[in-house]
């Protein structure tokens, strides 16, 4: 990566969550001044904490659906980067309590952009929302950025909502502002690495069987889904960014970020791969359910990001694979778990 991040100022929301940590210490690891915007860490254990991710920034524990605390962050700290993460990120969780996914990730992101437009400094904003904005028909080609937004349930209609919300402010405010600030959205799709404790997510209910030495009950094991180190799309969302900063409108849109293998691993075959590289083998069962509808199957058309990005994802499903099951027994056997993220960053920026 170039000297660009060097003494930048960066607001990244949700900076407490799994894949704000990695985007957080990343940042860092490239010289940029980065304040953090969120709520306590969701999980306990937390790549947050476990990896000490708040050290080398400055912290504000805050809700995103707070305009006017958040609008205070932003007049304080004069981002000139902007970096949207916070949200509620769980399909199962929508269905649980609506309500708090839609003001969340509408009105959260609603109040990011307000904030921004009444109090300028930022030049660049990328808006991270997801591969589930998209109406899933479940084709079996993967989906493109002029693709029709929806969702079916209230996780993914959300961040259609989002979407919506990010276009209007852009189209209406932020692109005529003077001086112009560039607004993307970022749409990725299932991300997996170390340091990931979130509930109902596949791969944490993985390594928590591991380490507590306890049965797997999955779901829907022939579903498949768009798997990808969260080191791929975080590098994608720091490219985007970079290009929004120093070329502004024409990167000013939507971008798909989506894994390097062609063909999506089912549910199954996905948890055989990660047991192969544990050293001790766990009982694998079905769960009866009843479970809430989830679809089969997603993927993502990332050809615009590699044409006009430069992007790829560096990582193959297998080494993702291996570089998870690498981070957690780092943790099982107590080494210092920073040193060991920081190493995983530094290895995967090594790559390009």
């Amino acid at each position: 990566m170039s000297s660009f991040w060097n003494g930048k100022k960066v607001l990244v929301t949700g900076h407490t969550g799994f894949k704000g940590s990695w985007l957080s210490l990343w940042l860092q690891q490239a010289g940029a001044h980065v304040t953090g915007y969120a709520l306590e860490p969701p999980t306990e254990p937390s790549l947050f904490e476990v990896a000490g991710v708040g050290e080398g920034m400055t912290s504000i524990e805050a809700d995103i659906r707070d305009l006017d605390r958040l609008r205070s962050a932003v007049a304080t700290h004069h981002p000139e980067v902007v970096v949207h993460l916070a949200a509620q990120s769980i399909v199962r969780a929508g269905y649980e309590d609506p309500v708090e996914t839609y003001t969340t990730n509408v009105s959260g992101t609603l109040n990011l952009l307000e904030a921004i437009r009444l109090e300028p400094s930022a030049r660049a904003v990328v808006v991270v929302t997801s591969d589930k904005c998209y109406d899933n028909l479940e084709i079996e080609r993967g989906y493109v950025e002029e693709d029709a937004l929806g969702g079916r349930d209230p996780y993914s209609s959300s961040k259609g909502c989002a979407e919506l919300v990010t276009r209007a402010y852009r189209d209406s405010f932020l692109a005529t502002a003077d001086p112009p600030v560039a607004v993307a959205s970022a749409r990725a799709g299932n991300v997996v690495g170390g340091g990931d404790w979130g509930r109902d997510r596949l791969v944490p209910d993985v390594m928590r069987s591991c380490l507590e030495k306890q049965p797997l009950y999955i779901r829907n094991p022939e579903a498949t889904r768009p798997w990808q180190h969260v080191l791929d799309p975080v590098g994608g969302y720091l490219a985007l960014a970079e290009r929004l900063w120093k070329d502004g409108a024409p990167f000013a849109e939507a971008w798909n970020f989506g894994p390097a293998d062609k063909k999506p691993l089912p549910v199954r075959t996905l948890v055989e791969h990660i047991l192969e590289h544990w050293d001790a083998p766990i009982q694998v069962e079905l769960d009866p359910g009843p479970h809430p509808h989830e679809h089969h199957l997603l993927r993502l058309d990332t050809a615009k990001a590699r044409m006009k990005l430069g992007w790829a994802a560096r990582l193959s499903l297998p080494e993702t694979l291996e570089w998870i099951a690498d981070w957690y027994r780092a943790y099982r056997d107590r080494d210092d778990m920073k040193a060991v993220t920081e190493g995983q960053i530094a290895r995967y920026r090594s790559l390009g």
